[in-house]
């Protein structure tokens, strides 16, 4: 199969727009930005048996992705490989991030049968591993933190023995929707600080910040119910952050107790979307990855490519919360 620029890697065809329907790229699926991109960020077009597999059991049980909602480029290597990042709450978001492909606007529906819809969903793919993100809801006053705790215990009343991973919204820094889905019991918490602090007001919605991110994962850290429970976040690269700046966004992740980081280089969705001012080579991120590694995080996925929810991480988490549920586990300490 040809390897194919970014912008081609979602298949063309878009779902109907209409609430609790997989769709792929909405409104903004023809204005992608064309820009020149090294050779370095390339990648196969999606296809092959498991991942239309994938694809059709997804859609079928009217369940969305943020594989496809935020058009990520490893679409075609995690589904083929049987992984599928699910997204609940719909998938319209009430926030305007000016990195995010995700569509913006009002949502409308609340299904509180969606739980036991993705319990169902992930129980007939046989994974060990899932992760479950979402939109934000910041009409609701839980967040969609209760429907997002009982989507986590109806994966694990179904697979009692799979590990999962939430990456949350901020819950506008409500530290009760936090604990909320903590207490259900996933393996992984992670929340996105996306960049650095500067930028956070250019690149991010006027309703997240830095610190409010950095306070999202200390409670998840702290409120954890698993001894071996990770708490994870993801840095997206190009967007004009220092390498100085990045050392002192480390630092604050770990003295906030956050295990996992990952790096990945920010691709621009569309025209009406931030500009990349950097393409970092892959040189630099392996830099990161092993700096990283020296200030005592468990486990950095760093690459071009990388994204939070990246199969490769996947698998590292995999087995290290299988070590750990088999030994004591060290907690770290929150400074």
């Amino acid at each position: 199969m040809a390897d194919l620029p970014i912008e081609h890697v979602i298949p063309s065809e878009a779902a109907p727009q209409q609430a609790g329907v997989l769709q792929s790229t909405g409104a903004n699926a023809s204005a992608t930005a064309r820009e020149p991109r090294p050779s370095w960020l390339k990648v196969r077009a999606p296809g092959g048996a498991r991942f239309v597999e994938i694809k059709e059991r997804l859609r079928g049980l009217s369940l969305n992705t943020v594989c496809e909602e935020a058009r990520c480029p490893n679409i075609g290597e995690c589904w083929s490989a049987g992984t599928a990042t699910v997204m609940i709450l719909g998938a319209t978001c009430t926030r305007g991030c000016r990195f995010c492909a995700v569509d913006t606007g009002k949502p409308t529906e609340l299904d509180w049968a969606e739980p036991g819809r993705v319990g169902l969903a992930i129980s007939q793919m046989g994974l060990d591993y899932v992760v479950l993100t979402s939109v934000n809801r910041d009409e609701l006053e839980d967040g969609g933190s209760t429907i997002f705790a009982m989507t986590v215990k109806a994966v694990k009343a179904r697979q009692p023995t799979i590990l999962v991973e939430v990456l949350t919204p901020d819950f506008q820094g409500k530290l009760d929707c936090v604990k909320r889905v903590v207490a259900a019991g996933p393996e992984t918490y992670a929340h996105n600080v996306e960049t650095v602090e500067r930028l956070q007001r250019r690149v991010r919605d006027a309703r997240a910040n830095y610190a409010q991110s950095l306070r999202v994962l200390e409670h998840a850290k702290v409120t954890r119910v698993l001894p071996h429970a990770l708490t994870k976040t993801s840095i997206m690269l190009g967007l004009g952050e220092t390498d100085a700046e990045l050392e002192s966004t480390l630092a604050d992740l770990r003295g906030v107790g956050c295990d996992v980081v990952t790096f990945g280089q920010y691709l621009r969705p569309t025209k009406k979307h931030l500009p990349v001012k950097e393409y970092v080579t892959p040189e630099r991120f392996e830099a990161l990855r092993v700096r990283a590694l020296e200030l005592g995080f468990v486990y950095c996925a760093s690459g071009p490519l990388v994204r939070s929810s990246y199969k490769a991480g996947e698998y590292f988490l995999t087995q290290y919360h299988r070590r750990s549920s088999e030994t004591p586990a060290v907690a770290l300490e929150v400074s």
